[in-house]
């Protein structure tokens, strides 16, 4: 349950950006292309609630909100940088397995539609 709350594309997103330092909601937001305002809030929270972020309020004129990785978040920084790096390296070996098998499947719906 923990992995499925921290390592889902958002939350590994969100850390990756907070890893370079401390950003407010909306500098966040300007640098995840194409999550909404909900998603970020509900990945934002689950992150504080299982203390990897923490967030901070800022008494300004408008008030405003701050996320720091937590030193706990800090230890996922490495294994979510290894994982990166797998990805970058494999992403050909991925999509060739990725093309086999779409082949593979669009040949037996070919069969099973002509019977």
């Amino acid at each position: 349950m923990i992995l499925d709350q921290i390592a889902d594309k958002w939350s590994v997103l969100v850390l990756a950006a907070l890893c370079s330092e401390p950003l407010r909601f909306n500098a966040l937001k300007r640098q995840l292309e194409g999550i909404t305002q909900k998603a970020l809030s509900q990945t934002l929270r689950r992150l504080e609630r299982n203390g990897i972020v923490e967030r901070r309020v800022i008494a300004s004129a408008p008030v405003a909100v701050e996320y720091r990785i937590t030193p706990l978040g800090r230890t996922l920084e490495a294994p979510f940088h290894a994982l990166h790096q797998w990805t970058l390296q494999h992403h050909h070996e991925i999509e060739k397995a990725r093309s086999v098998y779409d082949a593979r499947q669009q040949a037996l719906d070919d069969e099973a539609a002509w019977g």
